[in-house]
């Protein structure tokens, strides 16, 4: 990865998109791609697409990621200032109480922390965790009248995290889900637009999958491409406290995950293994049987059923500020999706044979 590419990285995870508020990094997304595109477009609700176009006769095929994440919301504010809460998507209450925040208002950020008794006032039967909508924010005011000068009922809010290289090419940052999928879309766009494939190839980053693949649907039905390749984070279950019977034995640094079953084309599991073995990019293969949770289970279901496959980034400690990934992982992400679309006319047609 060199440093361009890692600016890119970079600046999509220092960009606050929490589903429903998710412009700034589209904006981010669409700056980066527009260079290699024909052409860009956003449609009502900021989901993004970048399009090459190919030859005409030849199939089309969407490389996805979603480009929202997880957060917090302004619920209300109390009489004293301080700021109760509600969710955006799956945000877990283990590691929300005593972090830094930064409210996102319409006009500027506003810094804040969230509140958490001291250990040494807390009585033993107090050490469970609240629920989300028990916690709040403090902004260091006095009263409610003062916080309603800074911020409106509906502002999101995002942990206030740095992004930390660690050792061996890993790297920690809030909301690598889903910006490693964007990451992993645009620059497999770049690489197979680099090719100059016969198909015509769209990068798509979608907004509202955390909360409920929303973006996808509208996506899925609008271009309706031959066949969709959505990259998205997966659980890397390499830590020790992982739960066994939870265990996948996908590993960081292992390669990209390819998933089989349920949304997951034979068709396109089978074209990305090939491309995998074709081009010697390490894989890991994951069992799918019922649902992958990601935007492939609505872009299958979309316009009669769109051939689909999701592809997965190991990543540790999902939906915490500090999820871990591995950058030759994302890499090697890229090169397999641009693999594919640069041999979809190989592939296709992306149907099953009865």
């Amino acid at each position: 990865m060199n440093d361009t590419h890692r600016a890119f990285l970079d600046d999509l995870l220092s960009t606050a998109t929490p589903s429903g508020f998710e412009t700034p990094g589209q904006r981010v997304w669409l700056d980066y791609v527009a260079e290699f595109a024909d052409e860009t477009h956003v449609d009502d609700y900021g989901n993004a697409v970048a399009v090459y176009e190919g030859d005409p006769d030849a199939p089309s095929i969407a490389l996805a990621g979603h480009g929202d994440e997880i957060g917090l919301m302004v619920r209300d504010i109390t009489d004293d200032g301080f700021l109760k809460l509600a969710r955006i998507g799956g945000s877990d209450k283990t590691v929300t109480r005593g972090q830094y925040v930064t409210i996102h208002t319409d006009d500027g950020p506003i810094e804040g922390v969230v509140g958490q008794v001291a250990i040494h006032l807390r009585e033993a039967e107090d050490n469970e965790y609240d629920e989300i909508n028990e916690q709040y924010v403090d902004i260091g005011v006095e009263d409610e009248e003062a916080a309603q000068e800074l911020v409106d009922i509906g502002d999101p809010i995002t942990f206030d995290t740095e992004i930390t290289d660690l050792a061996d090419g890993r790297v920690a940052a809030r909301g690598m889900d889903n910006r490693v999928g964007t990451w992993t879309a645009a620059e497999a766009f770049r690489r197979a637009v680099e090719a100059e494939p016969d198909a015509t190839v769209y990068a798509v980053s979608t907004v509202q999958e955390e909360i409920g693949l929303r973006g996808a649907r509208m996506v899925g039905f609008d271009l309706a491409p031959d066949a969709v390749v959505a990259t998205d984070v997966t659980h890397a279950t390499d830590q020790p406290d992982s739960p066994a019977t939870k265990g996948s034995g996908i590993e960081l640094g292992g390669g990209p995950v390819v998933a089989r079953g349920s949304a997951n084309h034979p068709k396109l599991v089978a074209a990305a293994r090939t491309a995998a073995g074709d081009d010697d990019i390490d894989i890991q293969l994951q069992a799918s049987g019922s649902f992958t949770g990601t935007d492939a289970d609505a872009f299958y279901t979309s316009k009669g059923g769109i051939p689909s496959l999701n592809v997965g980034l190991p990543n540790r400690y999902m939906h915490t500020p500090a999820e871990v990934i591995d950058l030759g992982d994302l890499d090697e992400a890229a090169d397999l999706l641009a693999a594919v679309a640069v041999r979809a006319d190989e592939f296709s047609p992306f149907s099953v044979d009865v």
